[in-house]
């Protein structure tokens, strides 16, 4: 496989998390567990219009990080808000993550796949060519 199409492949796996998580967990409300951690972290008053409204906003990411625009830059967004939303869950809600405060380790990798993907394949890959 060349370089180019296991870049392909890592940014349609990276796309395929937000895309999943946005839209089929928050959106269609398939995980409701993720209401669930809204409702506790922001409140149940407006838990499932804010969960929606975070839905969104992942499905939109997924967008961008398919455009390939700016890529430096939503893939620094996306390290932010894992690790920004892994660690608040982590101290608020721990016993709703689906593997506990283990959820920080995957969030850790995913987060590191983000990185290797953007900042260090991709420039080897713009080296090579």
């Amino acid at each position: 496989m060349n370089k180019n199409k296991i870049y392909k492949v890592l940014i349609t796996l990276i796309f395929s998390v937000w895309l999943i998580n946005g839209l089929f967990c928050k959106i269609l409300n398939l995980v409701p567990r993720h209401k669930e951690i809204v409702s506790e972290i922001l409140g149940y008053t407006y838990a499932t219009e804010l969960t929606i409204l975070i839905g969104i906003s992942e499905v939109v990411l997924a967008i961008w990080i398919i455009s390939d625009f700016k890529k430096k830059l939503h893939a620094t967004l996306q390290m932010i808000i894992v690790l920004t939303m892994n660690v608040i869950e982590f101290f608020l809600v721990p016993d709703l993550l689906l593997w506990g405060k283990l959820n920080l380790v995957f969030a850790l990798t995913f987060v590191s796949l983000i990185h290797y993907t953007y900042f260090i394949y991709s420039n080897d890959y713009v080296k090579a060519t």
